[in-house]
């Protein structure tokens, strides 16, 4: 009789699923040749699989063994998303999955390295998120700003200023557009964590993104799964509002707006490097223009094939996210971990995983170090050479 694996955990195995788009129990089953019954049993914990059903797990979902004998690296919080459309369900659980592995990459990670401290402050005073105005998200917008000390102007690159503030930032494709962003705090540090997709991306909507997903660190830090779920439209006008006056300050942006019209918006695109769009919802929000003015700039908008792409949008590149990616690279050029030690022994999901969340480049596991050679000196040369030579120095170290 065959036994289980002790320390199973089925959470892990729905996890894995999400992951890898496996979306039915079925089709998990024919990929490994079992009963569909018998798959069911694993996720809902009545039995757990053999070693050897263990280790056909791990191949066919890339990870290690340990993968499923570890405790999902989840938040008791809701992770903020953008929609709860059931067409999207698999797309969400996918996010969701990818945000957990962000966390357990994250919090391996400081088991080392220092991370920049959390600087999130406390901007509600003990009040309620549902107690919010709009003349309070506009002041909470300006007070962000002179607490990080960014003056009134133009934001410049939100992913650097999240990390700086002690966000862990990743980035994914999603396979989708009509998912962007996805923020969560982790239990153990209580740190926010924030993942972006990359899909259709460009600087301005990549700002836009960032600050909407900093909006929910700052405000909705209390909120519960129940009143995400119950509150998603309010939640998410008060993140859109809190990211559009970040990026647009009340007491700056509106005064640089001559007049709106959609050659003004893409001039001042380039300087506040937010879409043209955005600035339409912004001057709409602040009462700047009549509600039928915007319907018509946004027709407008439309008519041009601005809605997939607007001019400018390809006029900036794209800044990864750095603290995961210095983070091992600090590791394992002070020697403190090998990049095979760390695969072995700290993380569970597969390197190509690890590489894309943390913004290494792809096969940077499979990469080398550099060994410390050096040119042989003149001495050891051999005696029949009688061809003149320079100095001989030492190669340095190559970074990784």
């Amino acid at each position: 009789m065959r036994v289980g694996t002790p320390g199973f955990v089925p959470a892990r195995l729905e996890e894995a699923r999400a992951a890898r788009r496996i979306k039915t129990q079925k089709k998990l089953a024919e990929w490994l040749n079992v009963a569909a019954s018998t798959v069911s049993r694993w996720q809902q914990g009545e039995i757990a699989p053999d070693t050897e059903a263990l280790a056909a797990l791990a191949s066919a979902f890339e990870v290690r063994r340990e993968f499923f004998l570890r405790p999902v690296y989840n938040s008791a919080r809701p992770m903020f998303h953008r929609a709860l459309s059931s067409t999207l369900a698999s797309d969400i659980r996918y996010q969701k999955s990818q945000m957990n592995w962000l966390h357990e990459i994250s919090s391996v990670l400081q088991h080392y390295v220092d991370f920049p401290p959390i600087d999130i402050p406390d901007v509600l005073g003990g009040a309620s998120w549902k107690q919010l105005r709009e003349t309070d998200i506009e002041r909470i917008a300006l007070e962000l700003r002179a607490h990080w000390k960014i003056g009134e102007g133009p934001c410049g690159d939100i992913i650097a200023l999240l990390e700086r503030v002690g966000v862990i930032v990743g980035t994914i494709e999603m396979g989708t557009a009509r998912l962007d962003g996805l923020c969560s705090w982790s239990s153990n540090e209580q740190r926010p964590h924030i993942l972006l997709a990359t899909d259709k991306m460009s600087f301005p909507r990549r700002q836009m993104d960032g600050a909407h997903e900093l909006a929910h660190a700052v405000l909705h830090r209390g909120v519960t799964e129940d009143e995400f779920r119950e509150n998603l439209k309010d939640i998410e006008r008060q993140a859109f509002r809190l990211a559009s006056a970040f990026l647009m300050p009340s007491t700056t942006y509106p005064h640089e707006v001559r007049r709106p019209s959609l050659a003004n918006f893409l001039s001042l695109k380039e300087r506040w490097r937010v879409s043209i769009k955005a600035q339409i919802h912004r001057l709409a929000d602040l009462g700047i223009i009549p509600d039928e003015y915007v319907t018509d700039l946004y027709k407008l908008h439309s008519a041009k094939g601005w809605t997939k792409e607007e001019p400018l949008d390809r006029e900036w590149s794209l800044t990864e996210p750095r603290t995961l990616r210095d983070a091992l690279n600090l590791l394992v050029g002070s020697g403190i971990r090998t990049k095979e030690d760390l695969l072995r022994v700290e993380f569970t999901m597969s390197s190509a995983d690890i590489e894309r969340l943390a913004a290494l480049s792809s096969g940077w596991f499979k990469e080398k170090a550099g060994e410390l050679v050096q040119l042989r000196s003149e001495r050891g040369r051999s005696r029949e050479s009688s061809a003149e030579t320079g100095t001989v120095i030492p190669f340095t170290k190559r970074p990784n």
